[in-house]
């Protein structure tokens, strides 16, 4: 397997699952070159400054420009992290942010337990990096409607996949190439517009 080479560093920020095997952000990690993970919380695993902290923790240790590319309740840690931190950041892939305000089915943790957790409010302020956020018709934790929005509201460009549910091994997708993809464009920005 050829491995990917980018100028930017990568840091994967998963979701609340955090590692999963066949999921694909644990595949891409293995096909990049510079790539770093945020590692699961040991405790208080829904606590959000916990999460945005241990992106702060990976960060700090690297030098350069960064890519980061986040999943589900991965975006939302971003987005809160970018609220209170700048580092060199190239630009963002995220990945089916989930709705803070829509109901969740049952195993997933209920909007009162998040908002006592710091996840609620969202941070309602453009991004200071490009970033692209990805979409789904037919994910059970936001529409697309809800997902436009907050994309419009981050200053991203947005890009509609169709019905691909959560884009988690749950909905089929193990390995997608389209992240690589997406991750070159992101790399090609020019450095002049990241923040320090």
């Amino acid at each position: 397997m050829e491995k990917i080479q980018t100028k930017a560093t990568v840091l994967i920020v998963p979701g609340l699952r955090d590692h999963v095997a066949e999921h694909w952000q644990t595949l891409l990690e293995q096909r990049l070159v510079k790539v770093r993970s945020v590692p699961a919380l040991e405790t208080d695993k829904l606590n959000c400054i916990k999460r945005v902290k241990a992106i702060q923790a990976q960060l700090a240790e690297i030098d350069g420009p960064v890519i980061l590319v986040a999943h589900s309740a991965g975006v939302l840690m971003t987005v809160h992290w970018a609220a209170l931190y700048q580092h060199n950041i190239q630009g963002a892939l995220l990945v089916t942010p989930p709705d803070l305000s829509a109901k969740w089915p049952e195993n997933y943790p209920s909007s009162a337990m998040l908002k006592q957790q710091g996840w609620n409010p969202l941070p309602n302020k453009i991004l200071p990096f490009p970033s692209i956020v990805v979409a789904s018709t037919n994910d059970h934790l936001a529409s697309y409607e809800a997902v436009r929005t907050m994309a419009k509201t981050w200053g991203s460009r947005l890009v509609s996949l169709g019905e691909v549910g959560h884009l988690n091994p749950a909905a089929g997708y193990g390995y997608w190439a389209q992240a690589e993809q997406f991750i070159q464009q992101l790399d090609q920005v020019d450095d002049s517009i990241c923040i320090a």
